[in-house]
C-alpha cells in the first residue's frame, strides 16, 4: 500500500497542494462566515422597520411639499395633488373647502412651489401605521405682478397608513427656536 502511495504522492513535500488545500480551506469558512451574516440580515426584523421608515420619510417629505405647491393656471391638477396625498380630517377639510380655496387663489393669481430642503421620522408606529415627519423646505411664492418672495418653513405631518400607502393626516407649522437659557 506504501508503494501505491509513494507513487501517486512522491517522496518529497509538495507545498503547493498544501498551500492549495490552506487557502481552500480559508475561502469556505470566509463563505460560511459571510453566508450566515447575510441570511442574518435578510431576517431581521430591523432591516424591515428601517424600510418602512424610509418609506415613510420620503411620502411625507412628498406630500408636505404637494401642500405647499399650487399654480393658479392648473389648479384642478394641484388640488387634486392636495387630496390624493391627505387622508382623514385633513383630507375632508381640503374637499370640503376646495371651491372657496379655489377661487381665492384664481383672483390672486400666486404660483407657490415648495422644495424640501430636508426632513426626518420623528415617530413611527408601523403596526399601528402612523407615522410624525419634520420636514423643512422653502416655498417660493411668485405674485401675479411678477415679484418673487422666499420663506423657508420647518413643517410637523402625521402620516396614516391606508391601502398600503402613506398620506398625510395632519399637517402644521413647526415652533422655531426655542426658550435661551439665562
Amino acid at each position: 500500500m506504501r508503494r501505491v502511495l509513494r507513487a501517486l504522492v512522491g517522496n518529497r513535500p509538495r507545498p503547493l497542494t498544501a498551500l492549495a488545500l490552506a487557502l481552500t480551506l480559508v475561502a469556505g469558512g470566509f463563505a460560511a462566515w459571510a453566508g450566515q451574516d447575510w441570511y442574518a440580515a435578510a431576517h431581521d426584523d430591523r432591516s424591515a422597520y428601517a424600510a418602512q421608515r424610509d418609506e415613510a420619510l420620503a411620502a411625507g417629505e412628498q406630500a408636505v411639499q404637494n401642500l405647499n405647491t399650487l399654480d393658479h393656471r392648473d389648479l384642478d391638477r394641484g388640488l387634486d395633488l392636495w387630496e390624493s396625498s391627505t387622508t382623514g380630517e385633513l383630507h375632508e377639510q381640503l374637499a370640503s373647502g376646495r371651491a372657496e380655496f379655489a377661487e381665492q387663489v384664481k383672483e390672486a393669481k400666486t404660483i407657490t412651489t415648495a422644495r424640501v430642503l430636508s426632513g426626518a421620522v420623528t415617530e413611527l408606529d408601523d403596526r399601528a401605521g402612523r407615522a410624525r415627519v419634520l420636514v423643512a423646505l422653502r416655498v417660493t411664492v411668485k405674485a401675479s405682478d411678477g415679484a418673487k418672495t422666499e420663506k423657508d418653513s420647518r413643517m410637523l405631518g402625521e402620516l396614516t397608513r391606508t391601502k398600503g400607502r402613506w398620506r398625510l393626516s395632519a399637517l402644521g407649522q413647526a415652533p422655531v427656536g426655542g426658550a435661551s437659557a439665562r
